[in-house]
């Protein structure tokens, strides 16, 4: 894990995104993660390189390895990546 990334800012982030966005990580799953039938997501970790999720498919918990498309700089970095994401997510049919 990247410096700019401690354990405690991944747990703040996925976090805020597990309570907050639940809607955002189920997209970044089926659209980043191959998994266009999943119903549920859940992120797990995030780091300079990727983010970690789990996806529920069938009743089965998968996860998932989602890696960003540049080394990310810090948290400020992560939020704007993955605002992009989920604009990118959504015009994706």
């Amino acid at each position: 894990m990247s410096d700019s990334f401690t354990s405690e800012i991944s747990t703040r982030i996925c976090s805020h995104m597990n309570e907050d966005h639940a809607d955002a990580v189920l997209l970044y799953a089926q659209k980043f993660g191959s998994y266009s039938n999943s119903t549920a997501a859940k992120m797990l970790s995030i780091d300079a390189q990727g983010m970690n999720l789990t996806a529920e498919v069938s009743g089965e918990s998968l996860p998932i390895r989602i890696e960003f498309d540049h080394t990310l700089k810090d948290a400020e970095d992560a939020h704007h990546t993955l605002i992009d994401m989920l604009k990118l997510a959504r015009t994706q049919k």
